[in-house]
């Protein structure tokens, strides 16, 4: 069996199912998390070390004790409004932890990192769709932070060798097709997940009236007036980290390079709606308030960089295959009332 990867984060939504798919394709697994946000219980396979990326001898035990090849991390907080509100907590989780992790790596001579980044990197961009060259201009400190570290890689890949590939993800959505695994946020802030609960809320017996999910915005530039986000499965996320990952195992000249995650297709707010209501056959109703600050009309990948250096193309590019999976999880674990 290969040497094993250390997946930070691996508790969380998306590093949940990367630590499953890595299982699936016969890799051997750590998972480092310390549970503030993520779910003991979603951790499928592998062995589970609670703790903090700021604890250095902790972690340090986990390089010390395992003979790690490679990282893929996933430890970071996400919420946008959140981070304006505490841009200290962002800075200190998602730039301080990670150069924690970093300087563990190279003190354990371990310089392969897969980077979990984000299309909020580029804030309101200037054209469309959106390439790894379009001007990185964030507009919070979510965003900054990630910025932050993709600087951070560049650099230690010129001074101390280390190699690594940022994922600038766009919208993540979808759950496990099985329905072993799901989306679990505490407050919940992703469109498919509010749409679903509010089917849900529904189905149950709900007054439709009395609606809960609100669209912000219904006057922007687009075809609807709704904001147009770029959709890619959860699968789809945790298959290209793979594909990086194989990339700098057979390529070991690279040093720090960056891709977009996308299926180079938007679908509007309404669009999302209607085709919930398709997918479940529920006819739920939602209320039009104003724009948050801050909303881009636009974001839609351009993801042909990645479709040809990683050799990777996402599997679910029909929206139906992540809401049918994200139905199947919210109605077997709907969200306490």
């Amino acid at each position: 069996m290969s040497k094993p990867i250390l997946v930070t984060g691996g508790a969380g939504y998306i590093g949940s199912h990367m630590v499953r798919m890595l299982s699936q394709r016969g890799f051997e697994v750590v998972v480092y998390d310390n549970l503030e946000r993520g779910n003991r219980d979603a951790v499928s396979s592998g062995e589970l070390i609670v703790g903090d990326l700021h604890d250095t001898e902790r972690l340090s035990s986990v390089f010390d004790t395992h003979d790690i090849q490679a990282v893929m991390h996933f430890a970071a907080l996400a919420y946008v409004g959140e981070s304006v509100h505490e841009p200290a907590l962002y800075y200190h989780n998602n730039v301080g932890g990670t150069q924690s992790l970093l300087d563990t790596m190279r003190a354990h001579q371990v310089n392969k990192l897969v980077f979990s980044s984000t299309c909020a990197t580029y804030g309101v961009p200037a054209s469309l769709p959106i390439t790894e060259d379009t001007p990185q201009n964030p507009i919070n400190p979510y965003g900054q932070s990630k910025l932050m570290v993709e600087q951070i890689l560049r650099d230690y890949s010129v001074a101390y060798g280390l190699r690594s590939i940022a994922l600038r993800y766009f919208n993540a959505a979808g759950c496990a097709a099985d329905g072993s695994l799901g989306e679990r946020h505490d407050p919940e802030t992703h469109l498919l997940p509010l749409i679903l609960y509010e089917a849900l809320r529904v189905q149950s017996g709900g007054d439709p009236a009395a609606t809960t999910l609100m669209v912000f915005g219904d006057d922007f530039d687009t075809r609807d007036g709704t904001c147009i986000r770029d959709y890619i499965h959860v699968d789809d996320l945790c298959s290209a980290h793979i594909a990086a990952f194989e990339r700098m195992h057979k390529t070991p000249d690279l040093g720090a390079e960056q891709f977009n995650l996308g299926v180079n297709c938007g679908y509007t707010v309404l669009e999302m709606i209607e085709a919930c209501r398709q997918v479940t056959g529920v006819d739920f109703k939602f209320n039009s308030v104003a724009r948050r600050a801050g909303d881009p009309p636009e974001l839609v990948a351009d993801a042909s960089r990645a479709m040809s250096k990683l050799q990777w193309s996402p599997n679910h590019t029909d929206i139906e295959d992540s809401i049918r999976h994200a139905w199947q999880w919210f109605s077997a674990h709907p969200p306490a009332q």
